[in-house]
């Protein structure tokens, strides 16, 4: 009989993204409590055990409701982190021991990315303490957390490519075209030309053109527009070829 079987615990872990009014992009990272830790070197993804009755994709929109207390967020799962060294960290494992009070032997997670408006208001049930943070300044996270945020980055791009349209995700209800075009530039890392994406996106008959127009702002104010899901489907076009 083969002897290496272990204690094997499987997991979620959600990366979950924000554009916010400084046009950058974020993600939503949250505190662990560990004695003789600092504060700061607290930060970790949200994620959970998945319950012994529960599928793996309830699991993440579990994590994700507790997270913010929404209930319906876009969700795509994109990777499975197995490496045994995963949760080798004296400080991890000491954090695992508290939080699950199992003999874990090593944990494998299964990640997702998901998109919220970051202008809509957070209610976590499950932590005290949930910020956003630009994903440029990510501090040192435990676990192999920091892999998992930049092979993150690789799906979403992967993602937009396909389907351009969970962008708007991102974005609030009303937008100008330079906030679509730092948040559509920052997330393909193409370089493009303001003044030709501008003129596509006027091509486009489902960014529909406000009557709105900024206001308070130093620069000149520009018009708002809106994503029209129901004539996207229609006309489905890639926003960049």
């Amino acid at each position: 009989m083969n002897q290496d079987f272990i204690h094997t615990y499987v997991s979620v872990d959600c990366v979950v993204f924000g554009f916010d009014h400084d046009n950058r992009l974020n993600i939503l990272l949250v505190h662990r409590s560990i004695d003789d830790v600092p504060a700061d070197k607290q930060r970790k993804l949200p994620g959970s055990l998945i319950f012994s009755n529960e599928d793996v994709d309830d699991a993440a929109h579990r994590v994700l409701h507790e997270l913010t207390g929404i209930k319906k967020m876009v969700l795509k799962q994109f990777k499975c982190f197995a490496d045994p060294l995963r949760a080798s960290n004296q400080s991890d494992i000491k954090w695992m021991g508290t939080e699950y009070m199992h003999n874990i032997d090593r944990i494998i997670t299964v990640a997702y990315l998901s998109l919220c408006k970051i202008d809509q208001k957070i209610n976590s049930t499950k932590y005290e303490t949930v910020d956003w943070h630009p994903i440029d300044q990510v501090p040192a996270l435990p676990f192999d957390h920091n892999k998992i945020i930049n092979e993150s980055l690789t799906e979403i791009r992967r993602w937009i490519e396909t389907d351009f349209s969970i962008i708007f995700e991102l974005l609030p209800k009303k937008f100008t075209i330079r906030q679509l075009y730092q948040l559509y530039s920052s997330l393909s890392e193409k370089r493009i030309d303001i003044k030709n994406f501008h003129k596509k996106i006027s091509s486009f008959s489902y960014i529909i053109p406000l009557e709105e127009i900024e206001t308070n702002v130093s620069h000149r104010a520009a018009r708002y527009y809106r994503f029209d899901a129901k004539i996207y489907k229609k006309n489905n076009t890639r926003l960049i070829k």
